[in-house]
């Protein structure tokens, strides 16, 4: 028999915790564990949004065309606008998708709701070219791991928590998140409210 986890520290209300990382980082499997791990929670995939664009949908290659940046911004948009309703309802949002550089400020600026968790996946870029590598879907096409990693460690604000899961398994991962929830809330102030 496959022995039963304790959900971790249970919310004392609910929340929005924001997931992101690099592509293959982990952030839709460890999202969906931590969401399964509480009491309530719905997992808030941001790329749903994207796929949801049936014709006329801008891929997001280099360099970014208008059209992608406006339709990742409405993307975001409207993970901010799900997550708050989930939350106001009194489901705990698990929102997961790639927020890097000045994304990441502006994303925290749409949410309403408080509390804001945060945990970057922040694995290493030869753990994500392996990861990549072995996923039935590939997230970078033109763009390099290397890149993403720079834009990641030095041009994303240093806020929340920040997980180096190189060695980690999920719920490794998750247990991180759920026992240092005090270093991921990020406050109205630095989410630019």
């Amino acid at each position: 028999m496959a022995e039963l986890r304790h959900p971790g520290p249970v919310l004392e209300q609910p929340a929005i915790l924001v997931i992101t990382g690099l592509m293959a980082a982990g952030k839709s499997t460890v999202a969906q564990s931590l969401a399964q791990r509480l009491p309530s929670a719905a997992h808030v995939r941001g790329d749903a949004f994207r796929r949801m664009i049936v014709s006329g949908r801008a891929e997001l290659t280099p360099p970014l065309s208008a059209a992608g940046r406006t339709q990742l911004n409405l993307r975001h948009r409207l993970a901010a606008l799900v997550a708050d309703e989930y939350a106001t309802a009194g489901i705990t949002a698990v929102v997961q998708d790639v927020y890097l550089g000045d994304d990441l400020s502006h994303f925290l600026g749409l949410l309403r709701h408080r509390p804001i968790y945060l945990a970057v996946l922040a694995p290493r870029p030869n753990v994500i070219a392996r990861r990549e590598r072995a996923r039935r879907k590939t997230g970078y096409g033109q763009w390099s791991i290397a890149a993403f990693d720079t834009l990641l460690r030095e041009q994303t604000p240093q806020l929340g928590l920040w997980v180096d899961n190189s060695d980690l398994s999920v719920e490794e991962t998750v247990d991180a998140i759920l026992s240092n929830l005090s270093a991921a809330l990020v406050t109205p102030t630095l989410a630019g409210k």
